[in-house]
């Protein structure tokens, strides 16, 4: 059986080990390895490498399956794994200071088939400026995923640059950047296949003290299908686009000063099919709850220290959105979302699975009936 096998395997190994260790015993160099079956040491080891009649597209498969570490790791076995590994890669992320001029032209021919790239800076550091962007897009005209953060030292001219060389962008991300709204408005322009907006603390938006610049809709208003607005000093900037985007899904607004009742109102008349809304430090009201309650569709609805929001408004949205199955509310102690909020949720969303609470307090009339339920 296997294991007298193993065992016998073992006592050979043991007594040729013990032979080779008496005395006047002659024991060979280990750095000379036995040719075997004629072939010499090159040859052996040539045969032992089964990738090399293994083709490009499989092993760029393998290297696919690996993570960033060992991708790193296996690019410095040989030649042949460095170009492959290199052209297999589709997502980079790289140190976006301003010395990386130099570099793209080095680094984008050897990954020339990045679609997601992520260029992230210090913000102690100088950033890539216009030119160095610029650069990357000619040699990147495939990037569908793009995510910049902290690069102050772009403006507004590279960004529409970037834009037409890279008509086929899908996701943009950005933050901590200090280019504006022409800037943002010549994506819009250029890029007809944006489904998905997320922007952060995008300083070059309050120029002066003067109005900002309406951004949107564009031709990418007709496929995008998340925005996500973060920490802008006048978000409503965007209106034309949230309203312009007819088959948005998602919005996601966290900490953007001013009143978005009026806006939501108007977002809801044009683009009801949106299945998920995340509101957070906002100033919004009932009103514009009301408003959310056109979206029939609605399946998660996140309100997150919304102090202005009551039990009226949340009713509305009870009423009409039927197929809420995510609720989150975090009433922030205001004590103005409650049983009457809660108990019609729990009558009018029989689809309802998730529910949290925070800084609300319900008593047992409220919860007992969604529990029974």
């Amino acid at each position: 059986m296997g294991q007298s096998a193993s065992t016998a395997s073992f006592q050979v190994r043991r007594d040729s080990t013990s032979h080779s260790h008496r005395p006047g015993s002659k024991s060979s160099p280990l750095s000379s390895p036995m040719p075997v079956d004629g072939i010499d040491g090159q040859d052996a080891t040539d045969a032992s490498d089964y990738s090399f009649h293994l083709p490009d597209e499989c092993l760029a498969c393998v290297f696919q399956c690996l993570g960033t570490g060992d991708r790193k790791q296996c690019s410095l076995v040989c030649r042949r794994w460095l170009v492959v590994e290199g052209q297999s890669r589709h997502r980079l992320s790289l140190n976006a200071r301003a010395d990386l001029l130099p570099l793209v032209q080095s680094l984008f021919s050897r990954f020339d088939s990045v679609t997601k790239l992520a260029l992230k800076c210090d913000r102690r550091s100088a950033s890539i400026g216009d030119e160095a962007l610029i650069l990357i897009s000619l040699r990147c005209r495939n990037l569908t995923r793009l995510k910049l953060r902290a690069c102050r030292d772009l403006t507004d001219a590279g960004i529409a640059n970037f834009a037409k060389n890279c008509k086929g962008l899908k996701k943009l991300s950005c933050g901590s950047c200090t280019f504006g709204a022409r800037g943002m408005n010549a994506v819009l322009d250029s890029c007809a296949s944006l489904e998905e907006l997320s922007v952060k603390r995008l300083r070059g938006l309050a120029g002066d003290g003067a109005a900002a610049q309406p951004i949107g809709p564009g031709v990418a208003a007709a496929s995008l299908k998340t925005i996500c607005l973060k920490e802008l000093y006048n978000g409503q900037c965007f209106g034309p686009l949230i309203i312009g985007s007819r088959n948005l899904r998602t919005l996601r607004l966290f900490r953007c000063s001013g009143e978005w009742d009026k806006l939501l109102q108007l977002m809801a008349d044009q683009a009801n099919g949106v299945v998920e809304i995340h509101l957070e430090r906002l100033q919004v009201s009932d009103v514009g709850l009301a408003a959310i309650s056109n979206c029939p569709g609605l399946e998660i609805l996140h309100l997150v220290k919304t102090v202005e929001c009551t039990n009226s408004g949340l009713v509305s949205v009870a009423d009409r959105c039927k197929l809420l199955r995510k609720l989150h509310i975090d009433g922030y102690k205001a004590n103005r979302i409650g049983d009457e909020g809660l108990i019609a949720v729990a009558k009018h969303c029989p689809n309802l699975q998730e529910l949290v609470l925070i800084g609300v307090n319900p008593t047992k009339s409220s919860l007992a009936l969604g529990i029974v339920w």
